[in-house]
C-alpha cells in the first residue's frame, strides 16, 4: 500500500497566529509533516507520495516522492487517486500525534473504506482499498460527504475512534494536546516555546516560555 500526504507550507495555519509567527508557523508544519512521515516509515508504509505546489518547498532529505498538483485540495487528491490501482491511506500532514500503531490498526482493517473522523466534521485520515470506486470531497462537513460518497459507490465503511487521530493542530489550544500526548520533532519544538499552565480550572493552556 501507499500513503499520500497533502502538504502547504506557503502562509500555512493563520489560525495559530496568537501563538506563533508566520516563520514559525512555517517551520512548524515542516516538523509535523517529518513526524508523519516517520509514523508512516516505521508503521512498514515504503511508498510515501506529499502532494504540494512548487512553492511549499518539501524537504529535500525525506524519503518521500514529491507530486505538484496547482489544484485546490479536491482536485489534487481525486486526480492522484486515479493515477493509483493499490490502497491509498490519504493523512492530513497536521496529525503529529498519529503513532506507527494507529497506521498498522487501520490497516488492518477489511472494509473498502477506513475514515477517521476530525473535530468538527472534518476527515483527517481516510484508507481507500479500491481508489478507482472512491473520490474525495473535503471542506464543509467532510465526514459526512465521505460516509455519503462511499454509499453511493456502495463501499463498506468502518469509523475509526480515536482521540490522537481526531486531533488536528489548528488553533492555540491544540499545541496543549502536543506538549500532553505528543513526540517527535513537533513536540520538541512546542515544548521548546511554551509552557503548560493550571489555572485551577478544568483545562490547561499554553503559557510563552519566558
Amino acid at each position: 500500500m501507499r500513503a499520500v500526504i497533502p502538504y502547504k507550507k506557503q502562509n500555512a495555519k493563520s489560525r495559530l497566529s496568537p501563538a506563533l509567527t508566520l516563520e514559525e508557523r512555517e517551520y512548524f508544519v515542516e516538523l509535523m509533516l517529518r513526524d508523519v512521515v516517520e509514523s508512516l516509515q516505521a508503521a512498514g508504509v515504503n511508498k510515501i507520495d506529499v502532494l504540494t505546489t512548487p512553492q511549499n518547498g518539501v524537504p529535500d532529505d525525506l524519503d518521500v516522492d514529491i507530486i505538484f498538483s496547482e489544484h485546490d485540495l479536491n482536485k489534487a487528491i481525486n486526480g492522484y487517486l486515479e493515477t493509483v490501482d493499490e490502497p491509498v491511506l490519504v493523512i492530513m500532514a497536521d496529525l503529529p500525534l498519529v503513532t506507527p500503531q494507529h497506521i498498522r490498526n487501520i490497516t488492518d482493517i477489511e472494509d473498502d473504506l477506513v475514515i477517521v473522523p476530525g473535530k468538527g466534521g472534518g476527515t483527517n485520515v481516510l484508507f481507500i482499498k479500491n481508489p478507482d470506486s472512491f473520490y474525495v470531497r473535503y471542506y464543509d462537513s467532510s465526514y459526512i460527504n465521505h460516509c455519503r460518497i462511499a454509499q453511493e459507490m456502495q463501499q463498506s465503511v468502518h469509523v475509526f475512534d480515536s482521540f490522537l487521530l481526531s486531533t488536528d493542530i489548528d488553533e492555540p489550544q491544540d499545541l496543549v494536546e502536543i506538549m500532553l500526548h505528543g513526540h517527535g520533532l513537533s513536540k520538541s519544538y512546542i515544548d521548546s516555546k511554551f509552557g503548560m499552565e493550571d489555572n485551577g480550572r478544568a483545562r490547561v493552556r499554553v503559557s510563552l516560555c519566558q
